[in-house]
């Protein structure tokens, strides 16, 4: 029981835990480079202008992902939200006016809740969630003779908003940020990294110091960037520290698979 109450106290450190490696890499060469004299560069305005080129770009960068992050964070409650104002109506409908076709349609509800859980852990192709979607017009089609208008009106509509948040977060999971502000960005973090290597700075701890604090500030805020740039990235650590949490939704599927009505 404490282990799973840790768990969500572990996610924060993922990405620090992911460049621990790296960091012991640099130090590792760093001791090197000091033992075989190959600390041949002073430190000039001409370094830390180097530095502040890349934290601007950072900077930059992270300031354009972390927009669109908060913007994905509203999504699966918005979709929660409209599935269950679908459920709503089709519960209220199977009450009042029950038949075979209203049974039929909460049933498949139910089956499309479970596909989007899945396609958010790219198990199912957005292709047949958008076909699934709009199978349900064959159900609402039979429902006009059966609710009032107003009521049909309102499934239409979230299913209208459904379509576009699925289409929304498949774009985004496809298309990433500027490649070429990464590119640059990657290019100055591996010629500050390189730079830290070969500075001689004196006493040799602070130049240790100070190699590994910079090294580590450079490369967690790339990775940071990464995984900010993909909110629903599921499919290769699950709902991590930096993925928009899905409680909505799996909340949401819960209550409706153990809701036999």
């Amino acid at each position: 029981m404490q282990f799973k109450k840790l768990l969500p106290d572990m996610k924060k450190w993922h990405l620090l835990i992911k460049i621990i490696p790296l960091l012991i890499v640099i130090l590792v060469l760093k001791l090197l480079f000091h033992r075989y004299g190959f600390e041949v560069v002073s430190l000039n305005a001409l370094f830390t202008s180097l530095i502040a080129a890349t934290t601007f770009l950072i900077g930059f960068l992270i300031s354009g992902v972390i927009s669109d992050y908060k913007e994905s964070e509203k999504i699966p409650g918005e979709m929660a939200v409209s599935l269950e104002v679908i459920y709503d109506e089709a519960y209220i409908l199977n009450k009042n006016k029950g038949n075979k076709l209203t049974k039929e349609f909460i049933v498949y509800y139910k089956d499309f809740l479970k596909s989007l859980n899945e396609w958010f852990y790219r198990k199912e192709r957005t292709k047949n969630m958008i076909e699934k979607l709009h199978n349900m017009n064959d159900y609402f089609s039979e429902f006009e003779s059966l609710m009032q208008a107003g009521f049909l009106v309102r499934m239409k509509n979230e299913q209208n908003n459904l379509r576009r948040m699925i289409i929304r977060v498949d774009n985004i999971r496809d298309l990433s940020f500027v490649q070429s502000a990464y590119a640059i960005v990657e290019t100055l973090a591996f010629f500050v990294v390189t730079g830290l290597l070969i500075l001689k700075v004196d006493p040799f701890y602070e130049s240790v110091f100070f190699t590994l604090v910079v090294s580590f500030l450079v490369i967690y805020m790339i990775f940071l960037i990464k995984d900010l740039d993909d909110p629903f990235d599921y499919s290769e650590n699950g709902e991590s520290g930096t993925e928009v949490s899905l409680k909505p939704i799996h909340d949401l599927t819960n209550r409706m698979i153990e809701n036999k009505k």
